[in-house]
């Protein structure tokens, strides 16, 4: 097949949609297909082999000049200015604007595609791509009015809660136009039910398809750093939990010798900052970010354990990554981590999302058993190798494309 693999925004390394779009064409491309990558800033690290078009925007949210104002010679047409005066607004206009974009971008290339598949986009002007002739599927790694409901809850105030509602605009666009995809992609069965929920997708029209997990994560080769703890997640987004476990480590770090490493780069001055001075754990953790996957390996391999506290997750890839480095866990029970996970015990100690004292005590009992520790790592690593793999995604990938690609042909034909 030829595919277009759509991608509002790929940041490379974190936050999960990268990964994806980098992961999934390289693996489609080593079993035959063509796959041309479409995405706004930030732009994915793609594998040779597969082709990128760069759908640039006004990259409204760089790191370091986030909500900037461009220059009047930035502005090169009408979305431009659409997307910029959104943004004043204080809505998220890139899957509108993105879409609007691509779309265009589509029009005049209908012949070097067999489908299009749309990476959570979900915007109004992609259902054109239909009307051009062209298969369309999306994949849902989640329902976006999660993390709504969630950052809802933790505004601490009425004109805050106003910003978020504001911010989620585009999710009234999104719940319009899910339920009009033919075919939809999820990563898990939790996600698969939410999409049903939140978004109105007939189930039938949904097939779940596991994540994977690349070669690269293996076992450390040499000892783990002795209290070390470690976390993967966005430091400021209150989905991740982050606040949770810093509580925790907080109360912990008063009887034991730790250090906590969060993968992520906060902002500066920021609600996690903050509450780091608070907690007064300043010389106990520290960030890391801007690493290469050696150095992610790395760094993964040397923790004594690792924490998920999320209030939600989809699917959770850096979870299955810790599994594949023998990590042992201790994660939260929210959205598909349990799946990601399997048993209580078996890979991870799981505790209910939001409890500081149960996340505490989880991780102190898994650190002073050793033995458990080792049989977890292990044992999560066997999972990993079972049942995360991304040929397996590809080739399911491929499949659902393949099927609504007959399906389309043969709607045509009867239409004729």
């Amino acid at each position: 097949m030829r595919i277009a693999l759509l991608s509002y925004r790929s940041k490379p390394h974190v936050g999960g949609q990268g990964i994806y779009v980098q992961r999934l064409s390289r693996a489609l491309v080593e079993q035959g297909h063509t796959v041309e990558v479409f995405s706004g800033q930030p732009y994915p690290e793609l594998d040779d082999g597969v082709a990128l078009t760069k759908v640039p925007s006004l990259d409204l949210y760089r790191p370091g000049d986030e909500f900037r104002n461009p220059r009047p010679s930035e502005f090169r047409d009408l979305v431009d200015v659409e997307e910029w005066l959104r943004m004043r607004s204080g809505a998220f206009p890139e899957p509108l604007t993105f879409a609007r974009r691509v779309v265009r971008l589509l029009r005049d290339r209908v012949d070097d595609f067999d489908v299009v598949l749309d990476n959570q986009t979900l915007a109004t002007p992609l259902l054109e791509v239909e009307r051009l002739g062209l298969p369309l599927a999306s994949v849902i790694h989640h329902p976006i009015t999660m993390d709504r409901r969630i950052e809802l809850r933790a505004a601490p105030w009425v004109m805050k809660k106003l910003g978020v509602w504001r911010w989620y605009s585009f999710l009234r666009m999104q719940k319009r136009v899910a339920p009009r995809m033919r075919a939809v992609i999820t990563p898990s069965e939790s996600s698969r039910h939410d999409v049903v929920r939140e978004f109105g997708v007939d189930q039938a029209r949904i097939t779940t398809v596991l994540l994977g997990v690349d070669d690269r994560f293996t076992p450390p080769a040499g000892p783990r750093v002795p209290g070390r703890l470690l976390a993967m997640a966005s430091a400021d987004a209150p989905l991740k939990g982050i606040s949770v476990l810093l509580e925790a480590f907080a109360k912990l770090v008063t009887e034991r010798d730790l250090e906590l490493v969060l993968v992520t780069k906060p902002k500066p001055g920021g609600v996690t900052e903050r509450l780091i001075d608070r907690l007064g754990i300043a010389d106990r953790v520290r960030f890391a970010s801007g690493l290469t996957d050696e150095e992610l390996v790395t760094l993964m391999g040397s923790a004594e354990l690792a924490c998920v506290p999320s209030l939600y997750e989809g699917f959770s890839l850096p979870t299955a990554e810790l599994m594949a480095c023998e990590t042992p866990l201790v994660v939260s029970r929210a959205g598909a981590i349990p799946e990601v996970v399997g048993p209580d015990g078996l890979c991870a100690d799981v505790v209910e999302p939001g409890d500081v004292g149960a996340l505490g005590a989880a991780i102190a009992a898994l650190l002073d058993d050793p033995e458990r520790r080792a049989a977890m790592g292990k044992a999560g690593r066997l999972r990993v190798r079972e049942l995360f793999s991304w040929s397996a995604v590809a080739e399911q990938t491929a499949a659902v494309l393949e099927d609504l690609i007959s399906d389309s042909q043969e709607a045509t034909r009867a239409h004729r």
